[in-house]
């Protein structure tokens, strides 16, 4: 399947020179290569809606609507005498009228489902009382001053109002049309083997749930579910996911950065300089690129995104790599804020690995959208770098590896290391050597194995290049012995390698000699039931020292002693 083409040839993105015409074998090239296809999820809506607000909007809005739907009005407010128009309105067999508050509303486009408040404090299910036999709303207009749902993107088919006339009058356009069946692409590959969201009843990593701008996103203990009816592609999930967990599918991160780097090799070889990529969404960032597309310098190459939260810090920096003179992400105000925090999360973990490694500001920004675009990028970037030669494929880590590494090896700098901020993906786990009983809980939860034990032998091992900071480690420590450090390790053969972090001589048990726990464990068990009622005797502090079928046998003793021998009755 190959994705359609932007329609930039509608934008007069055309410059004399080589290179305006080297940008249009850009962009050429990217709209030939082939896109993994996702799946689609179907909506169908049969007209039912519901509207709920103040007695006289909802009656209005319902009067414009009863011709092509059926109707069901939630007022809250009642608001007498109404006039004779509106009484014909709530006198029309065809649209079901109800007075009170809503209790819940959730669904998406098709499958609605609202409760009624009742002076009896019980909840009933508002489309069981219109005798349709439907099971539930289509769409719903909401003209309260609150809206019901609250999410930064409403769910498809509902259309808050909050007294904005204009947002009526669209709304009011557009719903007629919502009937029949509806597709939109599954915008996520979600894998939660390596998910860093929880275990064993801790949690971790919130990131994808923290920013989903429309509410897809929840956790359901260890992992996380994603509602595909809800998503509406905003991206953060996938940008924020520190393993890789969640992706964007459509483009795959793999399919995105091929496109990428056939663009910036068909911009060179037509003999093209200092490319910079500037990443807009489909809808509004479409619309600022066009209004600037007359004074574009030849050397900027617009990358459309179904959302700007579709590309994360692996898209950047590989596209840096590539042979991208700089990135330049185009905001909108129509951008969710969740979505745009998380970008600047992002950009915030990103630039102090550039900045080490002696790249500018320039070649990684958020352009606002208070400031001129033309302006913006009429400045004479920097020159670009000797494109690398790596494939990638759908896996996040790996693909940050091969890109930072590619920019470490042509660096004008080559620190060993840059702290980052806190939440950064990137950094070591540091252990208090003097609190840790190695009872090695934290290997336990480990989502990526980053912490691992040593078998048999009492040893705590940390491989930095596969830690994500998750902190599940450090919320499972029952000593509070461990810490997160958010830093970047350049040498990767450092990272790669495994070190230990805290070790102990194996303790034995008293009785067999075989090794079961640590001396740390033994004198902070010891130490924490000294005061024990059960604990007072010598024999009972003894047995902490046992392994626990010496221990078992031990309590026992005297017991098997002091039992009476059993009598044989059978033959002598």
């Amino acid at each position: 399947m190959t994705e359609s083409a932007v329609p930039y040839a509608e934008l007069n993105l055309t410059r004399a020179g080589v290179n305006g015409a080297a940008r249009e074998a850009a962009l050429r090239a990217a709209a030939e290569v082939s896109v993994e296809p996702t799946s689609l999820l179907g909506y169908r809506s049969a007209g039912f809606l519901l509207i709920v607000g103040p007695e006289r909007a909802a009656l209005g809005a319902a009067d414009r609507l009863r011709q092509a739907l059926r109707v069901t009005v939630v007022a809250t407010s009642e608001e007498e005498p109404l006039d004779e128009a509106l009484e014909a309105v709530r006198a029309d067999e065809r649209v079901v009228f109800l007075r009170g508050r809503l209790a819940s509303l959730d669904g998406h486009l098709g499958n609605y489902s609202a409760r009624l408040d009742t002076p009896q404090g019980e909840s009933l299910n508002i489309s069981e009382l219109n005798d349709s036999g439907h099971p539930y709303f289509d769409l719903v207009l909401d003209l309260q001053p609150e809206p019901q749902i609250r999410h930064q993107v409403p769910p498809f088919g509902y259309y808050p109002v909050s007294g904005d006339a204009a947002r009526l009058e669209r709304a009011l356009d557009e719903i007629p049309e919502m009937t029949g069946e509806f597709e939109k692409p599954k915008f996520f590959n979600y894998n939660p083997d390596i998910c860093a969201h929880g275990d064993s009843g801790l949690t971790g990593c919130t990131r994808c749930i923290d920013n989903c701008p429309t509410g897809a996103i929840a956790s359901i203990g260890e992992m996380i579910e994603v509602d595909p009816y809800l998503c509406q592609g905003g991206g953060s999930c996938a940008t924020g996911c520190p393993t890789g967990a969640m992706i964007y599918a459509y483009p795959g991160p793999k399919d995105q950065l091929a496109r990428l780097r056939r663009m910036l090799a068909a911009y060179r070889d037509a003999g093209g300089e200092t490319p910079v990529l500037l990443f807009h969404d489909e809808d509004a960032g479409l619309g600022r690129l066009a209004a600037a597309a007359a004074f574009l310098p030849g050397h900027v190459l617009p990358v459309e995104v179904a959302e700007l939260g579709a590309v994360g810090m692996d898209t950047w920096l590989s596209a840096l790599a590539y042979g991208a003179s700089a990135v330049v992400l185009l905001d909108t105000p129509q951008v969710p804020a969740s979505v745009r925090r998380e970008l600047n999360d992002q950009l915030s973990f990103t630039r102090p690995m550039l900045e080490a490694m002696g790249y500018s500001d320039s070649r990684l920004r958020l352009l606002p959208a208070t400031e001129d675009l033309a302006s913006a990028l009429s400045a004479e970037p920097e020159p670009a770098l000797a494109p690398a030669a790596f494939d990638t494929f759908n896996e996040k880590r790996g693909t940050l590896r091969l890109a930072l590494d590619h920019l470490y090896e042509q660096g004008a700098q080559r620190p060993v290391e840059v702290a980052l901020p806190k939440g950064a993906p990137f950094g070591q786990v540091l252990v208090d050597e003097h609190a840790c009983t190695l009872c090695m809980a934290c290997p336990q939860v480990c989502p990526t194995h980053a912490l691992s034990d040593a078998g048999d032998k009492p040893q705590l091992n940390f491989t930095e290049d596969l830690c994500v900071q998750c902190g599940l480690c450090s919320t499972a420590c029952p000593e509070n012995a461990i810490t997160l450090d958010q830093r970047f390790l350049f040498d990767w053969e450092q990272r790669r390698r495994p070190r230990v972090l805290n070790e102990e001589e194996p303790f034995c048990c008293i009785s067999c000699g075989k090794p079961f726990a640590t001396g740390s464990v033994i004198r902070r068990m010891t130490e924490k039931l000294e005061g024990h009622h059960m604990f007072q005797s010598a024999d009972a502090v003894r047995r902490l020292k046992m392994c626990g079928d010496c221990r078992v046998t031990d309590m026992f003793q005297d017991d098997l002693e002091d039992a009476p021998k059993p009598r044989w009755f059978g033959p002598q």
